[in-house]
C-alpha cells in the first residue's frame, strides 16, 4: 500500500502545471508599458489579478506625479504658493528626495526644476518656438529654476506631523526624468510581493529584470544605435537582477537655421547640450536611480560624465559620436554585470 501511495504522489508531482510566461501591456504616464512575468500556471483568474495590480500600481503613481493631470499632487504643488509646506504622499516625497540627492551629487547636472527652460526651448507641452530664446527670456526662466529652492520631508511622529514639500520660490517640478524609473521599481516590488521572482518590467524605456528566463538564461536587452532614422541594435546584453536606463539626444530634437537642438537641457547654462555623447546606458539595482543617473550623465557629456561614473563606481556604457561612427566607453562595473 505504501508503494502505491508513493506512485500516486509521483504521478501528482508529474502533473504539476508548467510555468508560463505571461505578457501584460498598456498605456500610462504618456507612454506605454510592457511586463513579462514567469507565472506558475496559466490560471486566468491569477493572470487577471496580476494585470489589475500592475495597472493600478502605475495609475497610482501617475495620479501623484503627473504634470499633465491638473489635480495630481505634483501639479497642485506647482501651483501652490512658495514658503508653505504642501502635504503630499510618501511616494511623491521619496521621489523628490532622491531627485534632490542626485542633484547635489552631480553638482546640479540633474535638476527636476529645469522645466521652465525645457518649455522655453519647445520641448514641454507648449508649441515649438519660432526662434531660439533670447538672453532676456533665458534670464527670466532661470528665475524659476533651482533645485536648492525645494525641500522634501517625510512624516515623523516625533518631529514632523506630515509628509510634505516646500519651495522657497515659484519653481516648477517635473519628475519625468525619474518617475518612470520609480514606476518600474513599484511594479517590481508588487510582483515580488506576489511571490513572482522572474520578470522583466519596462515603462517608457526604463527596464528592470529579476531572475532568469524560463530557459535558465539571463534576460537579453537591446541597446539601440543612437540614430534618428529607424531602430537599429548597437549591442545586446544579458543581465539579471538589475535595472537598465538609457538616455540619448538622437530622437527628440528640432532644427532651426541649420542648427540641431537636443531636448536635453543643461540646467547650468539653460541651453541644449552640444557635446558628442549620443547615448548613455546605466545599470543599477534601482530603476529610479538608473533613470536619473542616465539623464545626469547625458548632461555632463562624455568626459565629465565618464569621470563621474568612475568616481562613483557606476555601471555605465556610453556611445560617443566620432568620425568612425560611434566610440564605445564602458566602466569596469558595467563589464562585470553584463553576460
Amino acid at each position: 500500500m505504501g508503494g502505491l501511495a508513493l506512485i500516486g504522489l509521483a504521478l501528482l508531482a508529474g502533473c504539476k502545471p508548467a510555468p508560463v510566461q505571461q505578457q501584460f501591456t498598456g498605456s500610462i504616464m504618456g507612454t506605454s508599458y510592457h511586463v513579462s512575468v514567469i507565472m506558475p500556471s496559466d490560471d486566468s483568474a491569477e493572470r487577471d489579478k496580476i494585470a489589475q495590480g500592475i495597472h493600478q500600481t502605475l495609475v497610482d503613481i501617475d495620479l501623484k506625479m503627473s504634470t499633465y493631470k491638473p489635480e495630481s499632487e505634483l501639479s497642485r504643488f506647482n501651483r501652490a504658493q512658495p514658503d508653505e509646506w504642501f502635504a503630499v504622499s510618501d511616494k511623491t516625497a521619496q521621489v523628490v528626495r532622491e531627485a534632490l540627492s542626485i542633484s547635489q551629487l552631480s553638482g546640479g547636472a540633474f535638476d527636476v526644476t529645469v522645466g521652465p527652460l525645457v518649455n522655453l526651448w519647445g520641448f514641454g507641452p507648449d508649441h515649438r518656438p519660432s526662434r531660439t530664446p533670447s538672453e532676456a527670456m533665458l534670464a527670466e526662466a532661470f528665475q524659476r529654476v533651482g533645485y536648492q529652492a525645494v525641500q522634501a520631508r517625510l512624516a515623523d511622529p516625533l518631529q514632523t506631523p506630515e509628509t510634505a514639500l516646500l519651495k522657497s520660490k515659484a519653481v516648477y517640478i517635473d519628475l519625468s526624468a525619474i518617475a518612470k524609473g520609480y514606476a518600474v521599481d513599484q511594479v517590481a516590488d508588487y510582483l515580488t510581493a506576489q511571490q513572482l521572482n522572474q520578470f522583466m518590467v519596462e515603462v517608457g524605456g526604463e527596464i528592470r529584470v529579476k531572475g532568469l528566463k524560463p530557459d535558465g538564461k539571463p534576460w537579453r536587452i537591446a541597446i539601440e544605435k543612437p540614430i534618428s532614422d529607424g531602430q537599429v541594435v548597437q549591442s545586446v546584453i544579458g543581465v539579471t537582477d538589475i535595472s537598465i536606463a538609457t538616455s540619448g539626444s538622437y530622437r527628440n530634437y528640432f532644427e532651426f537655421e541649420g542648427q540641431r537642438y537636443s531636448h536635453t537641457i543643461d540646467p547650468k547654462t539653460g541651453r541644449p547640450i552640444t557635446h558628442k555623447l549620443a547615448s548613455v546606458t546605466v545599470l543599477h539595482p534601482n530603476s529610479s536611480t538608473a533613470d536619473a543617473l542616465a539623464t545626469t550623465l547625458m548632461v555632463l557629456g562624455p568626459e565629465a560624465g565618464f569621470n563621474f561614473a568612475q568616481q562613483h563606481q557606476l555601471a555605465v556604457y556610453m556611445l560617443v559620436k566620432s568620425d568612425r561612427g560611434f566610440d564605445e566607453l564602458q566602466t569596469s562595473e558595467f563589464k562585470a554585470l553584463v553576460r
